[in-house]
């Protein structure tokens, strides 16, 4: 049997603390709850409707903000303009700035008061306490992964290959939607799912701009302050469940697409 060098004994070792110091804290607190109160909470429709209202809020900002977030991360990956390197940091605050702080920011920005308010108003729409609100809080703070993945993706589709397009005639935007989407569809594709699992998992600026109606994560916070450990952890391990099945899906769904 040949014998693995040291310094790759070394590198597993240390890999595996770190693969244990992820799972071990999901996998005791799995433990520590029952079938049973897994099922328990599982039946309550305040829990089902706190899912619910997190799934669709957080695919309903990655839809809708994708829609300019794809053509920007093109703009990045084949565009030199000016201040560039200050574009790229902008779409990179969201992940550094303290959360709390973002949705501080987000309902100046949503509040009655604002442009985007007083636009809401004029439908009747209210961006604090609202879906629409939750969705934009998501999108925020998510929308780096998507930008990045993309841009990256754009990157390594081969130049020649849109020059010869256009050389043969094709317009640009037949260049883009034939050849330079499809060939970076799989980092996008990436992108799109690592965005809508951040926004799924947020809390910190979604509290701020929408308490009520509560996501799962605002949800877990309330029951762990109002009655304790005990009662949070059925609903966490529950949207944890649930949101590794979801994330899986996708990765699977994606996998199987690029293989047809």
């Amino acid at each position: 049997m040949k014998r693995l060098p040291t310094i790759q004994l070394i590198f597993i070792l240390l890999g595996g603390l770190v693969l244990l110091f992820i799972v071990a804290p999901l996998l005791g607190m799995a433990l520590k709850t029952t079938p049973h109160q897994i099922f328990e909470t599982a039946g309550e429709e305040e829990v089902r409707q706190s899912i619910w209202l997190t799934i669709v809020t957080s695919f309903s900002g990655t839809v809708f903000f994708s829609v300019a977030a794809i053509p920007l991360a093109y703009l990045l990956a084949r565009k030199n303009f000016p201040l560039k390197k200050l574009v790229s940091g902008i779409i990179d605050l969201p992940v550094v700035i303290p959360h709390s702080a973002a949705g501080i920011a987000l309902l100046g920005f949503v509040s009655r008061d604002s442009a985007l308010g007083q636009m809401g108003s004029l439908v009747g729409l209210n961006f604090v306490g609202h879906p629409a609100g939750i969705s934009i809080a998501m999108a925020f703070v998510s929308i780096p992964y998507l930008i990045n993945a993309a841009r990256d993706g754009f990157a390594g589709v081969p130049e020649r290959l849109e020059k010869a397009a256009l050389t043969l005639g094709a317009s640009p935007l037949r260049v883009f939607f034939t050849i330079t989407l499809p060939l970076a569809w799989r980092n996008i594709v990436s992108g799109l799912i690592m965005m809508f699992a951040r926004g799924m998992s947020e809390f910190g600026a979604v509290i701020v701009v929408a308490y009520h109606p509560m996501i799962t994560p605002v949800l877990i916070y309330e029951r762990f302050g109002a009655f304790g450990l005990k009662y949070a952890r059925p609903v966490s391990v529950l949207f944890i469940a649930i949101s590794l099945v979801l994330f899986i899906t996708l990765r699977w769904l994606a996998k199987e697409k690029e293989e047809k």
